[in-house]
């Protein structure tokens, strides 16, 4: 297929969405608290694919259609290899994707239209992957998937579900490994969040305190409950959750009693495993379809969570045959169901503040039971979403939820009713300051930054990190830390820490030795790199390069922000003087004159100068082979980092840039360098390693 975009734009959106979905992927697999719905998750995990189709080179060693489920995280249990790999399943999302999913199937088997070709189609428990390892039909362990090949081990935990066999019924292979789901029914679900919420208030009465139910903690829905109930270290608190199983398949097997899927399903029935009941076999596409419509009207009154059908190709030659890519088996799919509905009332509209500065509307409903979980508020992304539903309290609305916490708005029923129209704040709920979208985005932010509540410590540890002012001994905990203090309001309190020493001391944790060191290197930095104090305020749009940029045209704080300011006025000379350095544009110069229109960021930028003295920002250039010349740097340098290398290429009179193009003139390529070497050699770009970078900086200063 072919899509809209530059193969650069393309490696881009690889790297986010490569980000992006291991970020999900850790927070539904390893920590049971997913942000997403499943919906938002399969669109990112689409597109990923998709690009990937268009530029199959710049598939990145850590691409999501590499990894299945998530690395095991940091836990009391131990880890279990499996012996055969627990792979996930693609996806298909309406009819025609699961026929053409059966003509691939056709066609890579050789098949004729007319030949016959079965399959069995089963509900998708929407529960935590589990492999049951039995030899001599005795269970001997059990594992959780973690990331196909590691998982967790849950064998005392599984001891207490009823539904798994400790001894197989009947005759079993010496080793047969049962895969299937541990899952909590929508009853047992929420018999277990009433418990919970009862025992909090009873253990609150004991202790004579005020009972809050907004503090207890109960589960999102089934599947987290499961999950939660089961990766327990001990096993007792298992033992008090309802849990269940069914299989749907096998993993190691030292023989394989069946030569069909449905065979073998009907032999693990056989041994006492539970199966689904809705499990069959069929002999077409249009067949596999009417029983996921079956399934589809069923599932409201199902005793348990579903978010879809799975198919898989009968004969077990024939799967045998197909095997695998990626991560997913080439015979089976899974056909997902579209998000649950329900009607209900929007009471209210609030807006939160987050830690960029990111103003998101967020509905209160009046609670509505959504798929089996209680759903009480909705996200409405931003202003312009508001606008397009016509929302406002009091509305009628529909949402849906496919497993996530916070669902979406899909539909106002009332918006021809007269009621005034919610009007979206102009000002930050949080600390006051304007509030304001940049041209061509739709998010409001808070311009507040390093004053705003919701914002102030993320705006600290950008401050103190690696790339702005880079002092040790100020890492995020020491920071949340000092803040809950009352010791860090901006960041010109580091620099007052000196005054704080002996406190400091007091805290538990801290010696002499690591308290001198944290404000020697505090003291360090009272002269800062003036590019690396302007990155370190993390005006928006102004990276480090900006930043660089910025100061080798102004050369000292001051003076950029006069022309800031006189831009921000409407003066065209300070305009032009912003706008014809490389690579600034309307953007920046908006943000910057946005950050120095508030006073409070104002009185910031001076509490700051008044602690710190940065020396007049001056770039020393060498005359030198790359001078004049773009230079870019890719895969793994070994003896600087990319920071480092890039401004010695600045000290060379060099542009440094992070993408290969045309107007690129040298590229240093370090172990692991990938699709930007290719795009070099394809454009005939000179191509050197990192060796030979240092005897290029070496000789210029000769």
């Amino acid at each position: 297929m072919s899509i809209e975009i530059t193969e650069a734009d393309a490696a881009n959106e690889l790297m986010r969405l490569a980000k992006q979905i291991a970020h999900h992927d850790r927070l539904y697999h390893a920590e049971d608290t997913p942000e997403i719905t499943d919906q938002e998750y399969d669109a990112l995990v689409r597109r990923n694919r998709e690009i990937e189709e268009a530029f199959p080179h710049l598939v990145r060693e850590d691409s999501p259609s590499k990894n299945v489920g998530h690395a095991v995280a940091a836990s009391p249990l131990s880890k279990v290899t499996h012996e055969v790999r627990m792979m996930s399943l693609d996806n298909a999302f309406n009819a025609a994707e699961v026929e053409e999913w059966v003509a691939r199937v056709r066609r890579f088997l050789s098949l004729a239209e007319d030949a016959p070709l079965a399959f069995t189609a089963e509900d998708k428990i929407d529960g935590l992957s589990c492999s049951l390892r039995y030899e001599k039909g005795r269970l001997v362990r059990a594992a959780t998937r973690g990331d196909g090949q590691v998982g967790e081990d849950v064998t005392p935990n599984v001891a207490h579900i009823s539904d798994i066999p400790q001894q197989l019924d009947g005759d079993a292979p010496e080793i047969f490994e049962i895969r299937g789901e541990v899952y909590m029914a929508r009853a047992d679900f929420v018999a277990l969040n009433t418990r919970l919420m009862e025992d909090a208030r009873a253990a609150a009465e004991e202790k004579r305190e005020e009972f809050d139910p907004s503090k207890v903690r109960q589960f999102a829905n089934p599947r987290n409950a499961a999950a939660g109930s089961l990766r327990q270290k001990d096993a007792g608190v298992t033992a008090k959750r309802p849990l269940k199983f069914w299989a749907h398949g096998w993993g190691a097997a030292s023989s394989v009693p069946g030569k069909t899927q449905t065979e073998m399903v009907r032999q693990i029935e056989g041994w006492g495993v539970p199966v689904s009941p809705l499990f069959a076999r069929f002999e077409s596409a249009a067949e596999i379809l009417a029983h996921y419509s079956t399934i589809s009207a069923q599932r409201p009154e199902l005793p348990y969570e579903i978010d879809g059908v799975v198919y898989k190709v009968d004969r077990l030659d024939y799967q045998q045959r197909l095997g695998f890519v990626a991560k997913a088996p080439r015979w089976a799919l899974a056909h997902k169901f579209p998000a649950e509905r329900a009607e209900t009332t929007l009471e209210s509209i609030d807006i939160q503040v987050g830690r960029t500065g990111k103003l998101t509307p967020v509905g209160r409903l009046a609670p509505v039971l959504v798929g089996g979980v209680t759903v009480t508020n909705v996200t409405l992304h931003n202003r312009d979403e508001i606008a397009r539903l016509g929302v406002r309290p009091g509305d009628r609305v529909v949402v849906q939820r496919a497993g996530d916490v916070i669902p979406q708005l899909v539909e106002n029923l009332t918006r021809e009713e007269s009621r005034e129209p919610f009007v979206f704040p102009d000002t930050c709920p949080e600390c006051g300051s304007e509030a304001v979208a940049a041209e061509g985005e739709v998010d409001i932010r808070c311009t507040g930054g390093l004053i705003c509540p919701a914002q102030r410590t993320e705006r600290l540890k950008h401050f103190v990190s690696r790339g702005a002012l880079d002092i040790d001994g100020l890492g995020e905990k020491t920071i949340d830390q000092f803040f809950a203090l009352g010791w860090l309001e901006s960041p010109a309190d580091i620099f007052r820490l000196k005054d704080r020493r002996d406190a400091i001391l007091a805290l538990d944790g801290w010696k002499e030795r690591s308290v001198d060191n944290l404000l020697a290197s505090v003291e360090a930095r009272r002269a800062p790199d003036a590019a690396r104090l302007l990155f370190g305020l993390g005006i928006r749009h102004v990276g480090a390069v900006t930043a660089r940029d910025l100061m080798k045209n102004f050369h000292d704080l001051p003076e950029l922000r006069a022309v800031a300011e006189q831009a921000h006025a409407g003066d065209e000379d300070a305009l032009a003087a912003l706008t014809s350095i490389d690579g600034i544009g309307g953007a920046v110069v908006e943000a910057l004159g946005d950050f120095f229109h508030e006073d409070h960021n104002k009185a910031v930028w001076d509490d700051i100068l008044s602690e710190t003295s940065p020396p007049r920002y001056e770039v020393e250039t060498k005359d030198s082979p790359v001078t004049g010349k773009t230079v870019v740097f890719t895969g793994k340098l070994e003896t600087m980092s990319r920071d480092e290398a890039k401004a010695q290429a600045e000290r060379l009179g060099a542009k440094a840039s992070g993408s290969v193009s045309a107007k690129t003139d040298l590229l240093v390529a370090g172990p692991g360098a990938g699709s930007k070497l290719k795009k070099a050699a394809e454009l005939g770009i000179e191509v050197v390693d990192e060796a030979s970078w240092a005897e290029i900086v070496k000789a210029a200063y000769r």
